[in-house]
């Protein structure tokens, strides 16, 4: 499906720009697009993949992963039942999904594509998404949030009295576009059309398991089953000690900040105190379990580079696309198309580009929502409300597939594409309910 769109993409901006006289911008928008791709996104990010793979090695030497994957065994079973119920890629699979309901997309971008890395290694079929993969994307791609950051912050700087207004309604319409996303990728997986082949001859899971306790030699990679020392445990009683101060603390700011307690200051205190106590927690816990912390930690922050660089030709194959058709206003006539259909079920025509935009580009969404928003009046509007919510229940769903599967290489996508639209568009659905019922 995924070719298909991006075929449509490039030849509908070629023909657009042909009948309207702008070839020249069409031309212009896909190479700043690939600058883009490189230079502003897969650059950065090999940075931020480098750490946190880095960490994410002291959480498994010293597992604390395991631990984590064995608390939420069931819901995981159930989830992805394809994935043993040890392996490290529960683990790395549940804290992007934390970091993602926490609104942390630096750490839950890299934490992802661990995931998906761990992942491959259970894949029989090298370059075709596997039923775990496909169930991952349209977790990630259905946007789970306590609190949609990017669009309360936009809100506050435009002067609105009551940003906070969208954090019920988006989380609503997140659980929605979640539910319905999980929903889609679990009855498609069951198609004809999206049926995995056989498994090849000789496949066995148990090898599999065996490589992912093996380094690249061949040789056992050492583990911290060590227990935790009674100073060890004295340690760690006194650093939560230490983290539930700092944690009181910044939740009397939050009161201070959000003009009163409740959920609200709690999601902002756990925003705010997340990252740092991640930062602290693995490497004292994996040194109190006797794990060489920094040659673990180097040994991690190794692959962060090369996967950001096998992430650029997908990275610039979507983004170049997007900014043909971009540049070639094929989102502008789209939404002078589709305008009287929608405005009968209560979107407002000023956010058709948004709802449009979404799923291809998050700073094209931003750039969108800030205009709307920066009109005399419009921050405290119903228009301002409903986008903000449907930018926190949506999710840039070809960007992320674009950067997940080009990490490990898969290019047969099978049924992520439209399990991840469907979440879009459910998320988009519920937004309009719920915001019409609250504030219509």
């Amino acid at each position: 499906m995924l070719n298909y769109i991006w075929l449509g993409l490039v030849l509908s901006a070629v023909a657009l720009g042909a009948i309207q006289g702008n070839l020249a911008e069409v031309t212009t928008g896909a190479f700043d697009a690939a600058k883009t791709a490189v230079m502003n996104i897969a650059l950065p990010l090999a940075g931020l993949m480098a750490f946190w793979l880095g960490l994410m090695r002291l959480a498994e030497k010293s597992g604390m992963v395991a631990v984590i994957a064995r608390a939420l065994r069931p819901l995981m079973s159930w989830l992805f039942p394809d994935v043993p119920k040890d392996h490290p890629a529960i683990g790395a699979i549940v804290m992007n999904m934390a970091a993602n309901m926490l609104g942390l997309a630096n750490a839950a971008t890299p934490l992802g594509l661990r995931a998906m890395q761990l992942l491959e290694k259970l894949n029989p079929h090298p370059g075709t998404a596997t039923n775990a993969m496909c169930t991952f994307l349209a977790i990630n791609t259905s946007s789970v949030q306590l609190i949609p950051a990017t669009a309360v912050a936009l809100l506050a700087a435009a002067g609105s009295t009551r940003p906070f207004d969208i954090v019920g309604t988006a989380f609503v319409a997140t659980i929605c576009s979640t539910a319905a996303g999980i929903t889609a990728v679990k009855l498609l997986e069951r198609l004809p059309t999206y049926r995995l082949p056989p498994l090849p001859e000789g496949f066995s899971m148990a090898s599999v398991r065996q490589d992912d306790v093996t380094d690249d030699d061949g040789e056992p990679e050492p583990t911290a089953s060590k227990p935790l020392s009674p100073m060890g445990w004295g340690v760690m009683v006194v650093f939560l000690g230490f983290i539930g101060w700092a944690a009181v603390s910044l939740y009397q700011k939050e009161v201070v900040t959000a003009g009163g307690g409740g959920v609200r200051a709690v999601v902002g205190t756990l925003s705010v105190l997340a990252i740092p106590l991640m930062l602290a927690f693995f490497p004292l816990y994996a040194a109190l379990k006797r794990v060489p912390v920094y040659e673990e930690f180097v040994e991690g922050a190794k692959d962060g580079f090369q996967t950001a660089v096998r992430i650029i030709p997908f990275l610039v194959a979507i983004l170049a696309a997007i900014g043909m058709f971009r540049a070639a206003n094929g989102i502008t006539l789209l939404s002078q198309w589709l305008s009287p259909a929608l405005s009968v079920i209560g979107l407002p025509d000023e956010l058709l580009p948004l709802v449009l935009m979404r799923p291809l580009s998050g700073s094209g969404t931003t750039a969108i929502f800030s205009d709307i928003i920066s009109q005399p009046g419009a921050a405290d509007s119903f228009s301002a409300v409903l986008g903000g919510t449907i930018m926190g229940s949506t999710e840039t769903t070809f960007y992320v597939i674009a950067v997940y599967f080009g990490s490990v290489a898969v290019r047969r996508t099978r049924h992520a594409v439209p399990a991840g639209l469907i979440a879009d568009v459910a998320g988009v659905a519920a937004s309009i309910i719920i915001c019409n019922i609250m504030f219509g």
